[in-house]
C-alpha cells in the first residue's frame, strides 16, 4: 500500500492557487475562472467528463483503490470554484448599482455556498476512506478536515447561525494550532498560521454576536469549545492527532528539518506568517551560514583606515560570497513588498493578533537586513581596493624619498563605493523600525557623517591629482566638520546597537575617529605645501607664470643663494651647470682706425663794453 500512498495537501494547494490567481487582491472573478479552467483540464485528463453535446453521461462511482491525486484535486477545485462564485455574488449584491437585484444575488450566493460545502464534504469522505486504507497520511486528512470545517463554519456564519459557526471554527483553529506546533518544516508552520489568522476575526465576530464577555480572547474561546466539541465534530479526533504526532517524529528523525531560525529584533521575535516568505528566508539563512563558515567577522572592521589591512577574506573571493545572500534578501524584500501592497490594495487590516508585528514590520526588517549586508559588502570592497593598491614610494639616491605614487583610478573607485554606502545609510535612516529606536537612529547618523568625512578625504585626493588645491582644501574642511558631528553624535548613546549587534556590519570605535582625524590633518598640511610649491598658493595664477615672492629679490641682494641645494630640497632635480665656452669676438669687416680728435673752434677774443655787458647776462 505504501507504493499507492497519496501526497494530497488541501491547505497547501488552496493557498498556492489563491495567492497566484487573484485572491491576494480579492479578485474572486479571476479566481473563479481559473478554477473552472482547472476543473475542465482535470476532467479531460482523468477521463471523467459527462459526455459530449446535449447527452449527459453519469459517471460511475469511484472506488477507494482507483482514487488518485487528480480526483481529490478535482473535488477541491470544484469546491473552490463554487465558494469563489458565492463570494463574487455577495460582492455584487453590495454594489449600489445592483440594489434592485440584491436579494436575488444573495439567494444565488447561498446556493453556490451550499454547493461548495457539498463538494468539500464529498472530498472529506473520500479522504477518510483513503486514511482507513492507509493510503493517506494523518496530516493529509487533518488538512482536508480543517478545510471542510472552515468552509462549513463560514457558511453557517453567513446564515447567521453564530453558535454552530463558532464551534466549527474553534475546532478548526485547534487543529491548525496542532499543525503549527508539530510542523516538520517552517513552511508548514507558516501555512497553518496563515489559515489560523484568517479565521481569527470570524471567531471574534461570532463570539461578539453571541454576547460573550471576552470575545476578543480567541485562544481562550478556542480552547474551551474545542475541548468540548472536537470529538463530536471530527471522527476519531484524538486518535488522528496522536497519529499525526507520531508521523511528525518519524519525519523529523528521517529528514533534516528545514527550520527557520528565530529572527530577533530588539530582543523580540519577528513573526513570519507566510509560506512564500519562509521559502526565501530559508535561502537567506543558508547563505548566512556559508558566510559564517568561510569568512572571519573582522573583514570590514579595518575599512575605516586608508592603509589598513583587511581581515578575513578581504579579497575578491570574500566579496563574491555576499552575492548569494544579497540575492536571497532581494527576493525576500520583493515577496514582502508584494504582500504589503496586496494588503493595502485590498483595504484590509492585519489579520494577526493584536499587539503582534504585522507584515509592514517584517518588510522593514528585511529591508534593514538587505541594506546592512550591502553596506558590509561595500566596506569590504573598499578594504580590498586599498589593500591591493598600496602606494609605493620610489627612493632616490638623495636623503629624502620622492612622493608616493598611487594609481589614478584608486580614489575615484573608493569615492564611488562610499557613495553607495551613504545611499544605503540614508535609506536605512528613513526606515520606520530605525526611526522608532532612538539609539539605533543615532548610531546610523554617526556612521552616515563618518562615511561622508571619509568620502571628502578621498575626494580631496582626486582633486590634488588634477592640481585643484583650493577644492581639495575645501573638502578637507568639510571632512573636519563631518568628523566633529560624528563625535557629537556618538555621545548621545552609551551602547552602540550596531557594533554590539549580529552581524556588526559597520563597527565604529573612537580609535577609527582618531585615525581619520590624523589622516585628514596630515593631508591638509600636505596639500597646502604642494599648493605653495605649485603656484605660491594663488587660486588663479598658473605654475608657468608664477613669480617668486619679493622677499627673494631683496634677500638675494645681501645673501648668496645656493639654487642647486634649494632645488634638491624641493624635490626637483637641479639642471646640470652649462660648461662655459669662451667666445672669440668676431672682427668686423671694416676695422676701426684710430684718428685724432677734431679740436674745438676757439672764439675770437672780444673786449670793451660789449664784453663787460655780456658777462652780466651769462654770455661770453
Amino acid at each position: 500500500m505504501s507504493e499507492n500512498k497519496l501526497s494530497f495537501r488541501a491547505l497547501q494547494l488552496a493557498n498556492e492557487q489563491r495567492n497566484a490567481y487573484g485572491l491576494r487582491y480579492n479578485d474572486f472573478t479571476r479566481y473563479r475562472k481559473h478554477c473552472a479552467n482547472r476543473t475542465h483540464r482535470l476532467r479531460s485528463t482523468l477521463k471523467a467528463t459527462h459526455g459530449k453535446g446535449r447527452e449527459f453521461k453519469k459517471l460511475p462511482p469511484l472506488s477507494t483503490e482507483d482514487i488518485k491525486d487528480g480526483h481529490l484535486e478535482l473535488l477541491l477545485f470544484e469546491s473552490e470554484r463554487a465558494w469563489a462564485y458565492s463570494q463574487d455574488l455577495v460582492a455584487q449584491s453590495m454594489q449600489p448599482a445592483n440594489e434592485a437585484q440584491a436579494g436575488t444575488l444573495r439567494h444565488s450566493a447561498t446556493g453556490r455556498f451550499r454547493r461548495a460545502v457539498h463538494w468539500s464534504t464529498q472530498l472529506l469522505s473520500h479522504c477518510q476512506s483513503l486514511y482507513a486504507a492507509s493510503r493517506l497520511s494523518a496530516e493529509g486528512l487533518m488538512q482536508v478536515t480543517i478545510y471542510t470545517l472552515i468552509l462549513n463554519g463560514r457558511f453557517l456564519r453567513y446564515r447567521d447561525d453564530f453558535e454552530d459557526a463558532l464551534i466549527q471554527l474553534s475546532v478548526a483553529r485547534h487543529l491548525l494550532d496542532e499543525l503549527a506546533d508539530r510542523a516538520v518544516t517552517s513552511r508548514d508552520q507558516a501555512l497553518a498560521t496563515v489559515f489560523a489568522d484568517g479565521i481569527g476575526p470570524e471567531i471574534r465576530y461570532c463570539a461578539h454576536e453571541l454576547g460573550r464577555e471576552r470575545a476578543y480572547d480567541v485562544d481562550a474561546i478556542t480552547a474551551e469549545l474545542s475541548e468540548e466539541h472536537r470529538g463530536d465534530i471530527v471522527q476519531g479526533c484524538d486518535a488522528l492527532i496522536q497519529k499525526f504526532r507520531l508521523e511528525g517524529e518519524v519525519a523529523g528523525k528521517g529528514e533534516g528539518r528545514k527550520k527557520l531560525g528565530i529572527l530577533m529584533w530588539e530582543d523580540q521575535p519577528v513573526p513570519v506568517r507566510n509560506p512564500e516568505l519562509v521559502d526565501v528566508l530559508l535561502r537567506v539563512q543558508e547563505a548566512e551560514a556559508k558566510i559564517t563558515q568561510s569568512r572571519e567577522p573582522a573583514g570590514a572592521k579595518n575599512a575605516s583606515g586608508r592603509k589598513g589591512k583587511s581581515g578575513g577574506h578581504g579579497s575578491k573571493k570574500g566579496v563574491a560570497a555576499y552575492d548569494a545572500i544579497l540575492l536571497a534578501l532581494s527576493d525576500a524584500e520583493e515577496v514582502a513588498r508584494k504582500l504589503v501592497e496586496a494588503q493595502r490594495s485590498s483595504g484590509s487590516s492585519s489579520s494577526s493578533a493584536a499587539g503582534t508585528r504585522d507584515i509592514q514590520f517584517v518588510h522593514a526588517y528585511i529591508v534593514y537586513q538587505l541594506l546592512s549586508r550591502r553596506i558590509q559588502r561595500d566596506l569590504l570592497l573598499v578594504s580590498a581596493l586599498l589593500t591591493s593598491h598600496r602606494p609605493q614610494a620610489t627612493h632616490s639616491k638623495t636623503a629624502k624619498p620622492k612622493k608616493e605614487q598611487v594609481d589614478a583610478r584608486l580614489y575615484p573607485a573608493v569615492v564611488k563605493l562610499l557613495d553607495t554606502v551613504i545611499q544605503s545609510l540614508t535609506q536605512m535612516r528613513n526606515l520606520s523600525i530605525v526611526d522608532d529606536s532612538p539609539d539605533l537612529a543615532s548610531a546610523v547618523e554617526a556612521r552616515l557623517t563618518f562615511t561622508k568625512a571619509k568620502r571628502c578625504s578621498y575626494l580631496a585626493q582626486c582633486y590634488v591629482a588634477t592640481k585643484k588645491y583650493a577644492e581639495a582644501l575645501s573638502l578637507i574642511q568639510h571632512a573636519t566638520i563631518y568628523l566633529r558631528e560624528t563625535r557629537s553624535t556618538l555621545t548621545l548613546f552609551s551602547e552602540d546597537p550596531i557594533s554590539s549587534g549580529s552581524p556588526a556590519y559597520y563597527p565604529l570605535t573612537p580609535s577609527d575617529l582618531d585615525a581619520l582625524e590624523s589622516t585628514i590633518s596630515r593631508d591638509g598640511l600636505t596639500i597646502k605645501n604642494e599648493w605653495f610649491t605649485y603656484n605660491g598658493g594663488s587660486i588663479d595664477a598658473d605654475s608657468k607664470t608664477h613669480k617668486k615672492p619679493l622677499f627673494f629679490d631683496i634677500a638675494l641682494n645681501y645673501v648668496q643663494l645656493d639654487m642647486d641645494r634649494l632645488q634638491e630640497r624641493a624635490g626637483k632635480v637641479a639642471a646640470p651647470a652649462p660648461v662655459p665656452v669662451q667666445a672669440v669676438p668676431a672682427r668686423s669687416r671694416l676695422e676701426e682706425v684710430a684718428r685724432p680728435g677734431t679740436p674745438e673752434p676757439q672764439a675770437p677774443a672780444r673786449g670793451g663794453l660789449s664784453n663787460l655787458l655780456g658777462g652780466w647776462w651769462g654770455r661770453k
